[in-house]
């Protein structure tokens, strides 16, 4: 499979759902640009199964430059963030998908059952305070 560009995806858009390149064109614009600008004033956009856009802050650091050795700041800065989904994950590596799924369903099952608190330890701590 080959990379998809953004003219590309349009067309996609445009022969799935029987819709001019311009009408196509319109809606991925404004679907990006919403994305940006929610991102840009610090909100996140959640699309389940698919993932979320967010804005993330790196803080201030101190860097080396390779090739002198000399120590230099780095400024904090804001960047966006993508997190896949789950539904998404499971598309691309359904494998770990399954193993991840797995170790959860063991792990619920394997886990023991909380023992129930002893009536007299109750009172004597009562007792005692």
């Amino acid at each position: 499979m080959k990379n998809m560009n953004k003219a590309e995806l349009i067309e996609h858009i445009a022969g799935a759902h029987s819709l001019t390149k311009a009408e196509a064109g319109r809606i991925v614009e404004t679907f990006t640009s919403a994305i940006v600008n929610t991102v840009k004033k610090g909100g996140a956009v959640v699309i389940p199964g698919f993932g979320s856009f967010k804005q993330v802050a790196r803080a201030a650091r101190t860097g080396v430059n390779p090739s002198t050795g000399a120590k230099l700041k780095i400024a904090a800065t804001k960047a966006p963030k993508f997190t896949p989904g789950s539904a998404f994950k499971a598309a691309v590596d359904p494998k770990a998908a399954r193993r991840k799924a797995e170790k959860a369903a063991a792990g619920k099952a394997a886990a023991p059952a909380k023992k129930p608190v002893a009536k007299k330890a109750v009172a004597k701590k009562a007792g005692k305070a």
